[in-house]
């Protein structure tokens, strides 16, 4: 059993080769200056640029703050695992699992977890769902790639954007309902967030208004929906994290119908870790602050055993 103290030799790993970089680095030095005001003395930032990357010698743990490509999909867990050194979040196989999104709707229909009707088709195919649907890359994070089609006429152009970043394309069913998002950590879920975009769906634009120009969004939490809504919605989240088995944390993506009926849509196993961010908001809702919060991700993971 190992103990997280003050002076644990920390890796802060940021960055990566993966189109979400730029939020990794935002997400690693919020993390980093939480870790410090908690007291934290051996936090080693590591801005990674490839994909084997010199780990600081006596690491004791990997707070692996990399979003999407590499940092999210499994490739840094494997390594990490081959090196023997203890990281933070989930393991190789989940993060693989998780961030392939055609993996992940499998594991949600195999355990009757509620999620829109799908199919995967090849790039260039038509889809047979008829319009409205979703067409996804399965393997981008932050909504990268990702479009609502409305009309027939949007399907060429939406098939080709998804194409950029996969041979294989995800199609959903597009539902109608309010955008939510339930933090789960340990095991326990947080309360939910009603998240209400200015314009538009919740996309890279208005997910980093920052760093994208868009015109960003808003968040409620507690959402107002009703309490039955909330223990539905996140009876959903939870199945969904315990499908995949997702170890120490993650943020389960659900939109919630007017008639009050959940359906997933994504596991982020690297969710954004800023003050700002949408984990960080629920762990408050609580009286979990941002450092804490940081905190206790690291002393769970110390001791989760890997593959």
């Amino acid at each position: 059993m190992k103990t997280l103290t003050k002076d644990t030799a920390i890796a802060l790993l940021m960055g990566g080769p993966g189109s979400e970089r730029e939020v990794s680095l935002v997400s690693g030095n919020a993390v980093l200056e939480a870790l410090r005001e908690q007291g934290f003395t051996n936090v080693t930032p590591v801005v990674v640029n490839s994909e084997r990357p010199a780990i600081p010698e006596g690491t004791e743990l990997c707070y692996n703050m990399i979003h999407g490509t590499y940092g999210e999909d499994g490739g840094l867990q494997s390594y990490l695992e081959e090196l023997g050194i203890p990281y933070t979040g989930a393991g190789s196989t989940t993060s693989r699992n998780c961030f392939d999104k055609i993996l992940t709707k499998k594991a949600f229909v195999a355990a009757k977890v509620p999620t829109p009707a799908d199919e995967i088709i090849a790039a260039g195919q038509t889809p047979t769902i008829g319009v409205p649907c979703v067409i996804k890359p399965p393997c981008e994070g932050s909504s990268v790639g990702v479009s609502i089609v409305r009309s027939e006429e949007e399907l060429p152009a939406a098939v080709a954007e998804a194409a950029k970043y996969g041979t294989d394309l995800l199609v959903e069913e597009f539902v109608d309902g309010r955008e939510l998002t339930v933090a789960i950590l340990d095991g326990t879920p947080l309360p939910v967030i009603r998240i209400a975009p200015r314009e538009g769906f919740y996309d890279y634009a208005n997910k980093y208004p920052s760093l994208s120009g868009g015109v960003g969004s808003d968040y409620i939490c507690p959402a107002d929906i009703t309490e039955q809504e909330t223990r539905d919605v996140q009876a959903a989240a939870l199945a969904a994290y315990k499908a995949l088995n997702v170890e120490v944390y993650g943020r389960v993506d659900v939109l919630l119908t007017a008639d009050g009926k959940p359906y997933v849509l994504e596991i982020n196993t690297i969710p954004g870790m800023t003050g700002a961010s949408l984990f960080p908001k629920a762990a408050a809702a609580v009286g979990i602050s941002f450092g804490e919060l940081c905190a206790r991700i690291a002393e769970i993971s110390l001791n989760q055993p890997r593959n």
